[in-house]
């Protein structure tokens, strides 16, 4: 910046406002010195910036599956929303092992990042307690704990259950099972939902039609194939099923067309997600849309926020609504449901 300025004939502040973007250099100015800059290939240290502001610029990211569609597209949103700053993620996968998650947290918080966000695959909040009482920059996103001022954004997941198994019914289903989740806030949420619905329509909730996945971020697919295949061997078998999310419910799919089931015809599917995989697949798959991008922007919101302010929790929590999507794993020509949710479409 020294070399520049003198190139110039500017102050080093003047280099400085203008690489940092503040308002109150005249566009001129602001143009001359970009001009330059680009000339000379000029990077700035984030090292020697670190040293002055006490800040890494650096923003971590921990998920369970890196290839999961859902968690991308909350890291390119999260991207994008703290970019502009300055800031760059650092992103990294748990494998759905709260061990691995542990481990990578602690590797993360070791570099001096400036906060955490977390998608996490654990049952137990410990880890995250302890994290808050040491006062570490982390939000939790997707799955959240009762943690005293925790942050944490992401979706109503008993709406959500709710939303799926309540368009099911409309459609006529009656026997609706669910291929669910592990047992976290995401997964036992939608669970709750599904029951909701079903005993407000006067239906049976049987633990029976309930099917546990354990890996459902990093073995989706063949888990939903698995359920599906239990489900198809029994003597009574479901005619809608609502799954956890997108993968699961595709893994489903595959197997219900190989065994000649009629979709939705015979049993109608809804997974959750909406994670645009509908160009791909033999039936277009109704879903719940999770808002994963906006996820991923607010919560780049609100780790800026606590970074500017110098607050380590600012206990900040942002619940999204859900939406439906029905396409035609779930159209049964049901005037009631296609009316209800045609703006979804």
């Amino acid at each position: 910046m020294k070399d520049i300025a003198e190139e110039l004939g500017l102050s080093v502040v003047t280099i400085s406002k203008v690489l940092h973007n503040h308002p109150d250099i005249s566009a001129k100015t602001r143009e001359r010195v970009l001009k330059h800059v680009e000339a000379r290939d000029y990077q700035p240290s984030m090292l020697g910036r670190s040293l002055v502001t006490g800040n890494s610029f650096l923003i971590g990211l921990v998920v369970p599956d890196l290839l999961h569609p859902f968690f991308a597209e909350v890291a390119k949103a999260l991207s994008l929303a703290v970019r502009g700053s300055g800031y760059s993620l650092i992103i990294s996968s748990s494998e759905e092992d709260p061990g691995l998650e542990l481990q990578e947290m602690r590797q993360l918080l070791s570099r001096r990042i400036d906060a955490i966000v977390v998608a996490s695959t654990a049952t137990s909040g410990e880890a995250f307690q302890r994290m808050h009482r040491n006062n570490e920059r982390v939000l939790l996103i997707d799955r959240k704990f009762p943690i005293e001022g925790g942050a944490f954004v992401g979706v109503d997941d008993v709406a959500a259950g709710r939303l799926a198994t309540e368009h099911l019914i409309q459609v006529g289903c009656r026997n609706i099972a669910h291929i669910g989740g592990r047992e976290n806030s995401t997964g036992l949420d939608r669970l709750e939902g599904y029951r909701q619905a079903l005993l407000a329509a006067n239906l049976p909730f049987s633990p029976k039609n309930v099917i546990h996945r354990t890996r459902v971020d990093t073995n989706s697919f063949g888990e939903g194939a698995a359920a599906a295949r239990l489900l198809l061997s029994r003597k009574v078998q479901p005619d809608g099923i609502f799954c956890y999310n997108d993968p699961l419910a595709i893994g489903a799919m595959h197997v219900l067309l190989e065994a000649g089931v009629r979709i939705p015809e015979d049993i109608a599917l809804v997974g959750c997600g909406n994670l645009h995989y509908d160009n791909s697949l033999l039936v277009p798959l109704s879903s719940i849309d999770q808002k994963s991008s906006e996820i991923g922007r607010v919560a780049g919101d609100i780790v800026l926020k606590m970074i500017a302010n110098k607050e380590k929790n600012n206990g900040e929590t942002v619940v999204l609504s859900p939406s439906l999507v029905v396409r035609a794993s779930s159209r049964r020509g049901s005037a009631k449901a296609t009316a209800k949710t045609a703006k979804a479409k």
